[in-house]
C-alpha cells in the first residue's frame, strides 16, 4: 500500500543491492567470504538478532510514516512520544504491578488521545504553513517532552524485569522457555515477543487501513484531501485519527522493547532517527515500504556489525541511507519525486 508512491520496482532493488554488495566488496574483499565461512554461527547470529530488531523499527517507521502520508508533516516528536510511552509503562510496572505487556492496553489508548490532542490544539495551526513551521513546532515539542520526563525521572537509566524470565511462557499445551535456540542463533523471549507483537500490531494496522470504511477515508484524504472533502469526508477529523495511530503505533513499540532495553528521556531519539532512514527507503508515506525498510535496516546494522566489529553499527544503516538518497531518493517503494 502505498500512499503517495507507487509499487516497488525490482530496478530499485537491484539498484540498493548491488551498492551495499559493491561497498561490502571494496572494503573487504575475498575476505568477507572466507570470513563468512569460518564463521558461520556469528553470521546466523547476526541474521536473528537483526530481523528482530528490524521488526520493531518497522512498527516505529510505520507510525511516522503514516503521519507523513496523511498529514505532510514529518514528526521530529515521534521518539520522544515513544519514550513517554515507555515511562509510562514503567510508572505500571513499577508502582502497579502490571505485567509489563499488559500495560500495552493502556500506555497505546493513552498515546493515542495525546497524539488526537496534539494534532487538533498544536499541529492543526499550522497545517497550511510552510513545512519549516511544522518542523520547528514537533522539534519544540520533542524537547519539552524529553525535558518533561527529565524533571519528574532524572536521568537514571529504569529496567523493567521480564516477567516470564524464570518460570517461561505458559502456552496450554507447552510451556515456552528463553532463550530460543534458532538455527544454532540465540533469540531472547523478549526480543521474539517484541518482534511478534510489532507484526501482528503493523498487520492490524494495515487491516484497518485497507479493509475498512476508516482507513479508506484515511487514504482518501492522503491521496487528495480536497476531493475527499467534497465527497463528504471530515478531512480535519481524518488528520486527528491518522496522527493518534501514528503515535499509538511508536507507544506499541515502546512498551514492546521495556523489558530488554535501559530507559532514558532521550531513549527514542535513535528509534526517531533509524524511522526516518526506514522512511526514507521504503518511501515517505508508505506503510509496507516502512514495513519492508524497517527489517532491511535492522539486518544492515546487525550484519554490518558482525563483519566490521570496532565500528559503531549505526555507520551501515547511514551508509544505506545514503546510497538510497543517491540511486534512489524516492525510497525503494516510493514514485518519481
Amino acid at each position: 500500500m502505498a500512499f503517495k508512491g507507487r509499487k516497488v520496482s525490482g530496478r530499485s532493488l537491484a539498484l540498493l543491492g548491488l551498492g551495499i554488495a559493491a561497498l561490502l566488496v571494496l572494503v573487504w574483499g575475498g575476505d568477507a567470504l572466507s570470513w563468512a565461512r569460518d564463521n558461520r554461527v556469528v553470521l546466523v547470529q547476526a541474521l536473528v538478532t537483526g530481523l528482530l530488531l528490524g521488526g520493531v523499527y518497522s512498527l516505529v517507521s510505520m507510525g511516522l510514516t503514516l503521519i507523513f502520508g496523511v498529514l505532510d508533516i514529518l514528526n521530529f516528536a515521534h521518539g520522544a512520544f515513544m519514550a513517554l510511552a515507555m515511562y509510562a509503562s514503567f510508572v505500571l510496572v513499577a508502582n502497579a504491578g502490571f505485567d509489563p505487556y499488559l500495560s500495552l492496553l493502556v500506555s497505546v489508548p493513552l498515546l493515542f488521545v495525546l497524539g488526537v490532542l496534539v494534532q487538533r490544539v498544536l499541529l492543526a495551526r499550522v497545517m497550511d504553513q510552510p513545512h519549516e513551521n511544522q518542523l520547528l513546532l514537533t522539534f519544540g515539542l520533542a524537547l519539552l517532552i524529553e525535558n518533561a520526563l527529565l524533571m519528574v525521572f532524572t536521568a537514571t537509566p529504569r529496567t523493567v524485569e521480564f516477567p516470564y524470565a524464570q518460570t517461561g511462557i505458559p502456552l496450554g499445551f507447552a510451556t515456552v522457555r528463553g532463550p530460543l535456540d534458532v538455527f544454532g542463533a540465540v533469540a531472547d523471549l523478549p526480543r521474539v515477543i517484541a518482534f511478534l507483537g510489532s507484526l501482528v500490531i503493523a498487520g492490524g494496522l494495515f487491516y484497518l487501513l485497507r479493509r475498512t470504511s476508516l482507513g479508506t477515508a484515511i487514504r482518501a484524504v492522503a491521496e487528495n484531501p480536497d476531493g475527499a472533502a467534497m465527497v463528504g469526508i471530515d478531512v480535519r477529523r481524518m488528520h486527528m485519527i491518522a496522527f493518534g495511530l501514528g503515535t499509538a503505533c511508536v507507544a506499541a513499540a515502546g512498551t514492546l522493547v521495556l523489558p530488554f532495553l535501559s530507559l532514558q528521556p532521550t531513549t527514542g531519539e535513535q528509534f526517531n532517527v533509524i524511522a526516518f532512514v526506514v522512511v526514507v527507503l521504503g518511501g515517505l508515506g508508505n506503510v509496507v515500504g516502512a514495513l519492508v525498510g524497517g527489517i532491511l535496516i535492522g539486518l544492515v546494522q546487525e550484519l554490518g556489525g558482525a563483519f566490521v566489529p570496532g565500528v559503531d553499527k549505526l555507520f551501515f544503516v547511514f551508509v544505506v541511507f545514503v546510497l538510497t538518497l543517491l540511486l534512489r531518493p524516492q525510497g525503494l517503494f516510493g514514485g518519481k519525486p
